[in-house]
């Protein structure tokens, strides 16, 4: 029986949500072509992701442990995982599209001697073939891919799935991290602000363009955020927000910044731009604020409030704040 490989994404020993979600896809796979799900950590100090991982629904998990792993090497993490996946005769390699994934995945893919679909929003398995979705023209049409060379590598956008959970309880397998000398390791991160959720694995991203006016108008945004408690909402920026210095590039969703697909999606003073579109546009629920009625942002959205931002959305951190406190 064929394995489906999954690559977790273990930060600080916890393994991040994005690695859940991509384990759901894998069982959908694994459903349509009866294969097994296999998830692999790499780290030092793995027992609590891969308590974590078992639970998932994975069939078994691999832990690469080792001293020599505590820091993030691409060479050496993608190195000791394709030797896993050429031992379980991987069907297919899975990994989510975040910042490690896009830099992991293609090393591991060509440690295989095959092709990747990367940033994909849905997986198939259909005569024969493993196939998968992807948005393309900045998100305006979504194509489908083929694969015709073995194993099928995809990274996954976050938030497209659900996270997989509720396992009774894979096999945990350890295995030493491989010695030899690492060509390159991570020697410092610098985090950001505590507290923070990330911006790609938010359920809710609120979003502000040039319509705040002035940087200080941002508070209005951060404190929408923080009305939807810890944990749930991330500010994000307009391209214009950030080239002006409002806010830092971290925080803007665009084509030359993140894309996210979050289950709900506030712009708030923001016009609607393509380059802003390709960032956002898969998200599931737009809601659009803006004073301006012909805005492009409008023919996007969901739900869309022509007003005056300023008026509207203290009004509707009130309204939320009062939604979450008597939950």
């Amino acid at each position: 029986m064929s394995n489906i490989v999954v690559i977790a994404e273990v930060r600080g020993g916890v393994c991040k949500r994005p690695s859940f979600e991509v384990i759901t896809a894998a069982l959908q796979l694994a459903a349509a072509s009866g294969a097994k799900v296999t998830a692999i950590a790499c780290g030092a100090g793995l027992d609590a992701a891969c308590a974590e991982l078992g639970k998932s629904g994975a069939h078994k998990v691999l832990a690469i442990d080792g001293a020599s792993f505590a820091n993030y090497s691409g060479d050496a993490y993608a190195k000791a995982i394709a030797d896993q996946c050429k031992a379980l005769a991987a069907s297919a390699v899975l990994m989510a599209h975040t910042a490690m994934g896009k830099d992991l995945l293609p090393r591991v893919s060509a440690l295989l001697d095959t092709g990747i679909i990367t940033d994909v929003v849905a997986v198939s398995f259909e005569g024969g073939a493993f196939g998968a979705k992807k948005p393309v023209f900045a998100g305006k049409a979504t194509m489908t891919v083929r694969a015709t060379k073995s194993p099928f590598c995809a990274s996954v956008r976050p938030n497209n799935f659900p996270a997989a959970g509720g396992g009774s309880g894979a096999e945990v397998q350890k295995l030493a991290a491989p010695g030899g000398d690492l060509l390159a390791v991570v020697k410092e991160i610098i985090a950001a602000a505590g507290g923070k959720t990330p911006l790609q694995e938010a359920k809710v991203v609120i979003a502000g363009g040039r319509g705040m006016k002035e940087p200080q108008h941002f508070k209005l945004i951060e404190d929408l955020a923080a009305a939807f408690g810890p944990g749930v909402a991330a500010v994000a920026a307009s391209r214009a927000v950030v080239d002006a210095g409002w806010r830092p590039h971290s925080e803007q969703v665009g084509q030359t910044g993140k894309v996210v697909s979050p289950p709900l999606y506030f712009a708030i003073g923001i016009s609607g731009a393509i380059q802003h579109l390709a960032g956002m546009r898969t998200a599931r629920t737009i809601v659009a604020i803006n004073k301006d009625a012909d805005a492009p942002i409008f023919k996007v959205a969901d739900f869309g409030i022509v007003g005056d931002a300023f008026e509207i959305v203290p009004a509707l951190t009130k309204a939320i704040a009062e939604v979450v406190k008597n939950k």
